[in-house]
């Protein structure tokens, strides 16, 4: 019980949380000699996944979703670059982040605020996992700015014409792990985490996220509040997550719980960056190599 956690004294973040591999085909060819030969960075692999983003989607007189996260800042670097150039044009970028507005500002990508009626024709974005086979995904572990939360960036993804999440090899998979974001009220914030702790009993432990210093069950001395006025719980799964999509709505349905890193249900396609190449999947068609 989360309640038995507080009263103890803060301790540090779980590592080497626990995967299991399961016999599931992957399209990608993990063999030593390829492995081995393999002379590109991450960010050459993430960068090339991010052009070809870029290039397959985007088209004159998009609005342009612009997620958060190290592939994403990328992507709108080589968006401002073709503007530049005059390779695509009327170009409006929606940012979902104070990082992708900063970054859209320093390559010149036009920007208009979210609005929740507002058309968005493409959206990409960063995710902490994908999984294998229904592209659901987590978003929302990475440090936030500013008091900003994941609530537009799950909503232009949401509303989005078309959705590529841009990730590594490593974040699509079939084993999940790790922690999982929720907003949640912050008037009974700690009710709220009681109640997710014994949802996922004996599997996850609840923490409140710390704006600064060490993280715990409460979150420290400065918990961190959302611009919303949230408090963020990250659900820190010591288990394997067999079903994200039941995970998501079971805690839909827990009072107090505002929001949550997962996103599913929704058509979108996995941008991935892999050793053999960059990899386009989605849920309509087979896997598309370049």
């Amino acid at each position: 019980m989360i309640a038995r956690a507080i009263a103890t004294a803060y301790f540090s973040a779980p590592q080497n949380i626990p995967s299991i591999r399961r016999n599931i085909p992957s399209p990608f060819n993990k063999s030593a000699s390829c492995m081995a030969t393999t002379a590109h960075s991450t960010s050459d692999l993430l960068f090339e996944a991010a052009r070809q983003t870029v290039d397959k989607y985007v088209q004159n007189g998009m609005v342009v979703g612009l997620g958060a996260g190290r592939a994403s800042g990328l992507a709108i670097q080589y968006l401002g670059k073709r503007l530049k150039e005059g390779a695509l044009k009327d170009i409006v970028g929606i940012p979902s982040s104070i990082f992708s507005a900063s970054e859209a500002a320093k390559a010149g990508v036009p920007l208009n605020q979210y609005q929740e009626d507002l058309q968005i024709d493409f959206a990409f974005d960063d995710a902490d996992i994908i999984e294998e086979g229904t592209l659901n995904a987590i978003i929302g572990r990475r440090k936030l700015e500013g008091g900003e939360s994941f609530i537009e960036e799950k909503s232009i993804a949401k509303v989005a014409g078309k959705l590529a999440f841009i990730v590594s090899e490593e974040q699509y998979t079939r084993d999940l792990d790790g922690s999982i974001p929720v907003l949640v009220n912050s008037s009974n914030w700690m009710e709220t985490a009681e109640e997710i702790d014994d949802l996922f009993l004996g599997d996850a432990e609840v923490w409140r996220r710390p704006a600064t210093g060490h993280a715990g069950p409460l979150g420290g001395d400065f918990p961190m509040v959302t611009k919303e006025g949230h408090h963020i719980l990250d659900v820190i799964f010591t288990s394997p997550i067999l079903d994200l999509g039941q995970v998501a709505e079971s805690l839909d349905k827990i009072d107090g719980v505002v929001n949550h890193g997962i996103v599913f249900s929704i058509p979108c396609s996995a941008i991935i960056a892999s050793k053999d190449g960059v990899l386009i999947v989605d849920k309509n068609s087979s896997i598309v190599s370049y």
